[in-house]
């Protein structure tokens, strides 16, 4: 498949999933702020139970969506990585430089602006990472708004930064919200692994044997204490890209299968789960709290001033170009788009903030919730307006 025809197609899957989280999230929280939060609250606590002989997993169907079905949607990120790595727009190093600099900028500066207003607060502190991350669905969804006022090089630009910024935020995550680890499990973890790898290097290309084992692996990364949807990246990892004969790819296989599964069922499920804020006296001050407010300027001013003052360092050292066709207005605009956290920034909180545990749960989300509305409507119009000019 030409690479501009698989780009099409994974930006307009990516732009109408990203309008589907927007009615999901919409839906969560008038459901949760009605007669009707009884119900939802339900829901979110039916429990679940998997058991294989001695192996039990029991969990509320909450922590499956946040722990099972979100792994799969790991896999996906692992699987477009890989995929950009070896033969997309991660292949050359000039092609990484612009993005990438603009992703690095989009991580530290969000993260020092909540540190700076939350550094007094150790058990408010362990948020620090919740507005590291760009919503790639989202953020497209938003800027499928605008057509072909954007130039395909600007929307490459945020795909790219996007993806760079996901293996950043799977790094934060893999390192620092890990809880007490288990020898045992890990031993096993490691065993599969050992296992995906060498089927790869024997040529293996069915994927049964490959999920089978990814389960197996998902289980034992569950139980060891690292987050399970890490499992997904790995097994992402190992799936072969490129074959030796005349066989489809293996990883294009599953990736072009498990894509609108995710993009259109387990994204706006876990959406639905997640952004269901409940705003019984949410006062004025409640937003102004060092959490919800440091995590909404993080996303909306840390974000913008990171992506755009790399992208600006970048190309003003001759590092890189701007993307083909974009003036620095658009730059501009896509910056603050890239301060739509949503999804990661919700699983990054779900991690800090473990509900029932930590006394922030539920204010990150406010501020996940606020600094990303105001990011899509202020990007969105700093966009129309100066693609409008430029066209």
């Amino acid at each position: 498949m030409p690479l501009r025809s698989t780009f099409t197609r994974f930006f307009q899957l990516e732009a109408a999933s990203g309008l589907l989280l927007i009615a999901a999230a919409i839906l969560a929280l008038i459901i949760n702020n009605s007669p009707l939060s009884g119900w939802y609250n339900a829901f979110l606590e039916i429990p679940v139970v998997a058991q294989f002989g001695a192996v039990k997993i029991a969990k509320p169907l909450l922590l499956w969506i946040n722990d099972g079905l979100m792994a799969l949607f790991f896999l996906i990120i692992g699987l477009e990585v890989k995929r950009e790595v070896l033969e997309g727009h991660l292949s050359k190093i000039s092609q990484i430089v612009l993005p990438g600099a603009a992703a690095v900028g989009g991580m530290v500066i969000p993260a020092l602006v909540f540190t700076a207003l939350n550094h007094d607060s150790p058990s408010a502190m362990t948020g620090w990472a919740i507005p590291m991350a760009t919503d790639i669905a989202f953020a497209l969804g938003v800027l499928a708004l605008l057509g072909k006022r954007v130039p395909v090089s600007l929307k490459l630009f945020l795909m790219t930064l996007a993806i760079i910024d996901d293996l950043g935020a799977i790094i934060v995550i893999a390192v620092f919200y890990s809880s007490e680890l288990s020898g045992l499990a890990l031993a096993l973890a490691g065993a599969s692994i050992i296992a995906l790898i060498a089927m790869n290097r024997l040529g293996v290309v069915k994927l049964a044997p490959y999920l089978l084992i990814g389960l197996v692996l998902w289980v034992c990364v569950l139980k060891s204490g690292v987050h399970a949807t890490l499992a997904g990246v790995i097994l992402a990892f190992c799936i072969p890209l490129r074959t030796r004969n005349e066989e489809a790819s293996p990883a294009h296989t599953l990736e072009h299968s498990l894509h609108p599964w995710v993009a259109y069922g387990i994204l706006p499920l876990f959406a639905f789960a997640n952004a269901g804020v409940s705003l019984k006296g949410v006062t004025l001050d409640s937003f102004i709290h060092p959490v919800p407010f440091g995590i909404a300027l993080g996303l909306l001013l840390g974000k913008t001033v990171g992506v755009f003052g790399l992208t600006w360092l970048a190309v003003k050292t001759r590092m890189a170009t701007l993307p083909t066709g974009a003036g620095w207005g658009q730059v501009f605009g896509v910056a603050i788009l890239c301060g739509i956290g949503f999804t990661m920034s919700l699983f990054v909180g779900s991690l800090a903030y473990v509900p029932g545990v930590s006394e922030f749960a539920g204010e990150d989300r406010m501020g996940i919730l606020t600094g990303s509305i105001l990011s899509a409507f202020i990007g969105y119009a700093v966009m129309a307006f100066f693609s409008r000019k430029s066209g």
